[in-house]
């Protein structure tokens, strides 16, 4: 959905303040998989990504609006090098996630509901992920999704890259609910996503190749856990997440070894943040607040100086977002 303007003010406040928004850093990919721009003006609200699994260098996103569209792009360049035109669906009403899963099929979350509750139930969307690249019509499958305790707002869709179960975090100021879809959707009945467990506001997530990590990431945040058995096997580590006025997307590159985070607006960027750069959200010993986080491009590397600014950051980014939801509270009760 589209970001809040206090978090977007927010951005703009540290700029003004001149604190860092991102350390973007060198690509660690001599071709692929770094940063880059996405060059398309038709691109403005890009609000998913998923790494391609067919087509190496190959980056998935969509507009969070009502057009069934897909783009594909190209990270070596940032142009558009496939789009796709999903048939076989109904009009979309808020595409927020998008994710490859093991099958090869290429599945889309039309599961945002921005006035929280509104829809009693949201959709799935799934078709196959092209073999060639290129403009085409591609006939997608759509699941009807509703959730065991209600409806409400998401915008995080994950396919679990080894058993295809598709799992889906919900977006709340208060925190929201991990939910698991059944084992296979079917098409020809309502699939009911039941709660598992707790995440934080949630505006993406994705899981890492090998399947044994979870990243979710929010306006201000994100953090990586640690994944068994169907479940959160931890409370999560910090990631270096860049700051990003409308932060909307992440995903991992093909290899695992970095993250890349979007945002929407015309002609957004995505930053390559190193996995090295992830730091525990837990107590540490002495001697581990000392150990470097070991990734180019981390927000959360660099001097003492540079952590110094990186914590103010969040400090006036946190604040900006406390007003913010203050007044969203105060227009709700007035």
């Amino acid at each position: 959905m589209r970001s809040l303007l206090g978090v977007s003010g927010a951005a703009a406040l540290v700029l003004a303040l001149g604190l860092p928004l991102a350390a973007a850093g060198p690509a660690a990919a001599a071709d692929a998989d770094r940063d880059f721009v996405i060059e398309d003006p038709r691109i403005t609200e890009s609000s998913g990504l998923a790494a391609s699994r067919a087509h190496p260098g190959i980056y998935w996103t969509h507009n969070d609006q009502d057009a069934p569209l897909i783009y594909g792009i190209d990270s070596r360049t940032g142009k558009t090098v496939a789009t796709l035109t999903m048939k076989g669906v109904g009009t979309p009403r808020d595409m927020e996630a998008i994710s490859v899963g093991p099958d090869g099929n290429i599945y889309v979350g039309d599961i945002g509901d921005n006035l929280d509750g509104s829809w009693d139930h949201v959709w799935i969307y799934r078709f196959p992920e092209p073999k060639e690249l290129g403009d085409r019509t591609v006939k997608a499958t759509q699941y009807d999704v509703k959730y065991a305790d209600g409806a409400r707002n998401a915008e995080a869709l994950m396919v679990h890259p080894k058993t295809g179960r598709v799992y889906i975090a919900s977006k709340n100021e208060d925190g929201g609910g991990l939910y698991a879809g059944p084992e296979r959707l079917d098409p020809t009945r309502t699939n009911v996503f039941k709660r598992i467990g707790e995440v934080p506001w949630v505006t993406d997530g994705a899981f890492s190749p090998d399947g044994t990590r979870l990243v979710l990431r929010g306006y201000l945040l994100a953090k990586e856990y640690a994944w068994k058995d169907g479940r959160l096997a931890d409370d999560g580590t910090s990631v270096g997440a860049p700051f990003q006025g409308q932060a909307e997307s992440v995903t991992y590159t093909p290899d695992g070894s970095a993250f890349l985070f979007g945002s929407e607006g015309k002609q957004s960027r995505v930053i390559r943040i190193e996995r090295g750069g992830a730091q525990p959200t837990g107590p540490t010993s002495p001697g581990d607040a000392k150990k470097p986080g070991g990734g180019t491009g981390s927000a959360a590397t660099g001097t003492d100086g540079e952590q110094g600014n990186f914590t103010v950051g969040v400090i006036v980014l946190g604040l900006a977002t406390v007003v913010v939801v203050g007044l969203k509270r105060l227009f709700r009760k007035g």
